[in-house]
């Protein structure tokens, strides 16, 4: 039995030939608001966090788990834990499918699924959560579709531009 496979994808290990695709991803400017980066990384960079991705979600903190198609092999995106709580028991959840074509296609909401059976059952976490950005709708309609309930607003939360500032929802699961 696999816990990380579904109907449509599976969720599996980053492997060093994914250091280009995460270069991109991690690289393109229009991802930089999801992930709180503004600047770059370099192609070292990525290849240094490859070759300790393989450590345990208790030494890193964080779990980045590629999303493929099931029929295929084509990789879609990444779904991501990140400041793991191994005392409180909780993590905040993070997911990209990439490319427009895509989206659309059940592909985040079956890794959404499958990471939170695998977050409760195999980790043993008592809650997730995860910031969406107020005109995220399609995030937003994703989590609240698996489950999680919005549970407040942080004012101004994110810069945009040098003058503009935006709210974040806060969601949480508990598992």
């Amino acid at each position: 039995m696999n816990s990380l496979k579904g109907n449509k994808v599976i969720l599996r290990a980053i492997e060093p030939n994914d250091a280009q695709l995460i270069l991109e991803w991690e690289n393109n400017e229009l991802n930089w608001q999801l992930s709180n980066t503004i600047t770059p990384f370099s192609k070292h960079i990525i290849d240094s966090y490859i070759e300790i991705a393989h450590r345990d979600i208790f030494e890193n903190k964080q779990l980045r788990l590629m999303i493929d198609e099931l029929d295929g092999g084509k990789t879609v995106g990444a779904i991501d834990l990140f400041d793991f709580d191994p005392y409180h028991l909780r993590a905040g959840v993070g997911i990209l499918i990439n490319d427009d074509s895509d989206k659309r296609k059940g592909y985040a909401k079956e890794s959404l699924d499958l990471l939170i059976d695998y977050s409760r059952d195999i980790l043993a976490l008592k809650q997730l959560y995860c910031n969406i950005s107020i005109n995220n709708k399609a995030s937003f309609s994703l989590f609240e579709n698996c489950g999680f309930l919005n549970t407040g607003i942080k004012k101004k939360w994110q810069r945009i531009t040098s003058d503009i500032w935006e709210d974040i929802y806060f969601f949480q699961l508990m598992l």
